[in-house]
């Protein structure tokens, strides 16, 4: 079923199929193809793993119940195939596309390796990845063909540089020199440093000093040429001050500040809208919200002045750096833009007994049946049956209670003081 059809006709997926979808579309989509220079390292790693699964496996055996049989009648552990598959389980990680790739395309050249080369060519780089399957060239040589670099494979670019594409099937041969060296095979010294030593074959080259182009000595009379940003005076270079220049290239509402063979363009005060320099008594003109006193932008008090700027009704003006805010006075706050009167809320009415704590509870149950008691007592001393019978049961009911482990507690609490 296509994926389209099912979008032009709305069906729902749920977020687990859609899940299992993208990850089917995406183990089916091609992964990139390693360039020829990752296929070199691929290859040589796979050959230092193989080797590191050799000495890993080294003095293992078949791990059977009966070894010397095993090795006596199928074959040596050391030279056998069930070794060679330990090894290749080790070659590479599971989600390494590109190297687990390489492995299967060159898994009969392995056992070929294996079983009847590794005697001969015992080493499985040179064999595999240069002689076989041709992904790496000698170190000295680059190319498909294995061309010698700039400077001859024995030492490349002099020894001073690296040769682009050195060892792999890829890359120009030209030299990439290293720092303070130059030329097609790094034997010439680079700006900014001279030659301490030189031979038919060494070249050594130091630092000039910091201001110097071309020099003979690191000290600062030796230059012979300056580095941008200084000039040539009396056998030394001089820092050129851009800042004392007509027209240093900062923008408005910068200065600029002279550093060592440059100038650096620094932000100017916010009271300043341009400047000379750091700070408010810097500036040649001041930022909004700003007014020159004297060498100095200060702060407008913009609630100072004679003409309110807050005029909305229950508004009040505070001011700021450079600027002001209007607020609602207290007792109003903003509501859709104009201060309202902030309403209270209505406080709920406490209840009788919402504060009374449990013992005082205890104490008004108290209070309450003394209450009922002394009632009775008063109709049973009358001679009323009923209720001299209700008296004594209600006398029999709180004997009970102060007897009971609650009364105890409330005891307990009065003769504590609590």
């Amino acid at each position: 079923m296509k994926i389209s059809w099912l979008l032009s006709h709305r069906l729902f997926i749920s977020p687990v199929h859609w899940f299992l979808l993208c990850s089917v579309i995406t183990l089916l989509l091609p992964a990139p193809a390693a360039t020829e220079q990752d296929s070199c390292q691929i290859c040589q790693q796979i050959a230092e793993n193989f080797r590191k699964g050799m000495e890993k496996t080294a003095n293992k055996n078949f791990g059977g119940g009966n070894s010397d049989w095993e090795e006596k009648n199928l074959a040596k552990y050391e030279n056998s195939e069930t070794r060679l598959v330990e090894i290749i389980e080790m070659l590479c990680e599971s989600m390494n596309f590109d190297c687990n790739q390489m492995v299967e395309r060159s898994e009969d050249h392995i056992e070929k390796w294996w079983f009847k080369k590794q005697e001969e060519h015992p080493d499985l780089f040179q064999w595999l990845c240069l002689d076989t399957i041709k992904m790496c060239c000698p170190a000295g040589t680059f190319g498909p063909e294995c061309q010698s670099c700039i400077g001859g494979s024995t030492k490349p670019c002099s020894g001073y540089g690296k040769c682009d594409g050195d060892g792999t099937r890829f890359g120009t041969g030209l030299c990439n020199c290293s720092q303070g060296y130059a030329g097609s095979i790094c034997m010439e010294c680079a700006d900014g440093y001279f030659e301490e030593l030189r031979n038919d074959t060494h070249l050594i080259c130091q630092e000039c000093y910091k201001s110097c182009k071309k020099c003979t000595g690191p000290e600062d009379y030796k230059c012979l040429d300056c580095k941008v940003g200084w000039f040539f005076h009396e056998d030394k270079c001089i820092d050129i001050d851009e800042c004392d220049l007509e027209s240093p290239s900062c923008k408005a509402g910068h200065y600029c500040v002279n550093t060592e063979g440059s100038y650096e363009c620094r932000g100017c005060d916010k009271a300043c809208l341009t400047c000379m320099g750091a700070g408010p008594s810097r500036c040649k003109k001041c930022n909004q919200g700003y007014q020159m006193d004297g060498a100095k932008c200060l702060d407008i008090d913009e609630c100072d002045s004679e003409i309110p700027v807050c005029k909305s009704v229950h508004e009040e003006c505070t001011n700021t750096d450079g600027s002001y805010i209007c607020g609602c006075v207290e007792g109003y706050s903003k509501q859709d833009g104009v201060c309202a009167e902030d309403k209270l809320s209505a406080v709920p009415e406490e209840g009788l007994f919402d504060n009374v704590t449990e013992d005082e509870m205890v104490v008004l149950q108290q209070m309450f049946f003394g209450v009922i008691i002394c009632a009775l007592a008063t109709l049973a001393a009358k001679g009323d049956m009923v209720f001299t019978s209700i008296f004594i049961g209600a006398i029999a009911a709180t004997a009970g209670y102060w007897l009971s482990e609650k009364s105890d507690r409330l005891v307990d609490g009065f003769l504590k003081g609590k």
